[in-house]
Parts: C-alpha cells; structure tokens; sequence
C-alpha cells in the first residue's frame, strides 16, 4: 500500500472485558463530554450576551472556553464511538495527521492563553490604575490571536515532520487517538530529532508559559497581601485561585505525559491522563470559574431570570 492509503489502527484500550461495564465506561464519559460542552458553551454565551461581562478578563474567559469546546471535541466524538462500537477503528495516515494537527494547534492555544489570563490579573492586581491602559481591547485581541497563530504554526511544523517518517509493520496505535509520542513509536527510522523537536514544542507551550503564570502569581500575591480591606483580599484571592486551580489541571496532565523522556512514556499511562485533560478538565472549568465568580454566578442568575420570565409569556 501506498503511503496515503495506509492505514494505522487505533484501539481504546479497555477498562473491562464485560460489555456491560463498557457501555457504563461510554455513558459516563459521554455524560461528562457534554456536560463540558454545555458549560463551556454557557460561560462563553454568558460573557457574550452580559454587558457587565465585557471586560478583558472575561473575553479572555470566553475564548478559553471555546477553545476547550473545540479542542475537547476533535478526540472525544472518535472515542466515543469506539468505546460504543468495540472494534478496532482504523483511520488513514491523512486523517491521524490531521487529528494530531487539530488537537496540538487547539491544546496549545488553550495553554498560551492560560499565561495571557496570568498577565491580565497580574496587570489588574498590580497595576489597577493603568491597567485600561495596558491592556484595551486591541491588546486583548492580539493576545488571543497571538495564542491561536503560535499553537497553529507549532502544530503544523510538528504534524508535517512527525508525518514525513516512514511507518512500517504495525500500524497499531496503543491509544485512543492519534496522539504524538504513541504515533512517533509507530516509525522505523531514528526519531532522535522528531523526539527533541516535541519537547522543544512541549517546552514552548508548557514550561514557558508555567513560568510566566509563577512569576505573575508571585507579584499578584504580593500585591494581594498589601490590600487593607479584608473584601479586597477576597475578590482578589477569588478571581486568581480559580484561574490557579485551572492552570494546575491543564499543565499538570500535559506535562506529565510530554516533558518526560520518550523512553519513559507508559501507554496506559498516556491513555489514563489523557483521559482526564480531554474529558475531565474541560468539564471542571467552566464549574471552577462559575462556582469561585461571583460576577459571574450573578451574570448566570440574570440569565436564568430572563429565560424563565421568557418562558412565561
């Protein structure tokens, strides 16, 4: 077969050998999927219909939780239908690539915007004075757009050389989707290159922006101490904790699995993690966010009054 035609083999491993405790697996994760979606999509149409909402701050909310929607998306319907399905599902070399593509560019993204929303508090926190100064909408609308096109062109330099090895004898990936280091264990040419080169990106868009969020939260829990009003200290401790337990979520999962040696990834480890920064946390965000706001649970309760009113006329 032709490079174009092969085709590589994707299985989920299985939690259990009972269908029944398959189809609870699949309904449970079904469940969580679209409750992600639902939140994700209830923060973003929230921020967007709520005036008191259109502030730097929660544009940058909004748009991560669009990007989690999306990026939750391009592996969770494939997964789901081959838990349901129990068969081994195959997808062309094409298709993988293009997954991988979609799934690096849009994770990559939803991490560089996690250091850009640290910034933005640590300008708020710090700076309050000049911070419409700072950061106005032109500002935020380069970040946001600055995220999208870093995570893009990481994700094509990266697809186009992981997808220029030759892949020969099996074509089974021990995975769920067409992730990189299980596809990089398919090619039988040296990889010591391709190998640097993900952790290069891995460094790019994980240990950098990390290091941003530490050095911002330092100067912000600096700024908070100094704060003499006991409500202050709380809005302030509320607003960045949240946006904290979100960053530890993200960055935790992913740099578990990419900023270890490739010699050292387990696939059942992959699988387990992956598991959770596709299906868990982005459920846990919008939850997160709206529980530890109260701009915007207040934003959420208008809403919900003016769909019941709207429902009684």
């Amino acid at each position: 077969n032709s490079r174009g035609k092969l085709l590589i083999q994707l299985h989920f491993q299985s939690f259990s050998f009972l269908p029944e405790m398959q189809l609870l697996i699949f309904l449970a994760f079904l469940l969580v999927y679209l409750l992600s979606l639902c939140g994700n999509a209830t923060v973003a149409l929230t921020v967007h219909s709520d005036r008191s909402l259109h502030t730097p701050m929660y544009f940058f909310l909004a748009n991560l939780a669009v990007l989690e929607i999306f990026y939750s998306s391009v592996i969770a319907p494939f997964a789901l239908v081959n838990l349901l399905s129990g068969r081994k599902a195959t997808i062309s070399l094409a298709g993988c690539g293009t997954q991988m593509f979609f799934f690096v560019f849009l994770s990559s993204a939803d991490c560089i915007l996690l250091a850009v929303m640290a910034c933005d508090r640590y300008v708020a926190i710090c700076h309050p004075l000049h911070y419409t100064l700072i950061i106005n909408w032109t500002v935020c609308a380069c970040l946001v757009s600055g995220s999208l096109v870093l995570g893009f062109l990481l994700a094509l330099q990266l697809t186009i050389l992981l997808f220029h090895l030759p892949f020969c004898g099996t074509n089974e990936i021990n995975h769920f989707y067409c992730d990189v280091l299980p596809v990089l264990r398919l090619a039988c040419a040296d990889t010591q290159i391709h190998q640097a080169t993900v952790f290069v990106v891995s460094v790019i868009v994980l240990t950098i922006p990390f290091l941003i969020i530490c050095i911002s939260y330092v100067f912000i829990v600096a700024a908070i101490l100094k704060i003499r009003s006991a409500a202050g200290q709380h809005r302030a401790i509320s607003t960045c904790s949240s946006h904290l337990i979100v960053v530890l979520l993200q960055y935790g999962c992913c740099s578990f699995i990419y900023l270890r040696p490739s010699s050292s990834y387990s696939p059942e480890q992959g699988q387990a993690v992956s598991v959770i920064y596709i299906f868990v946390t982005p459920l846990l965000n919008p939850l997160i966010y709206s529980m530890r706001n109260k701009d915007l649970k207040d934003a959420l309760g208008r809403a919900l009054g003016r769909a019941m009113q709207f429902q009684r006329k």
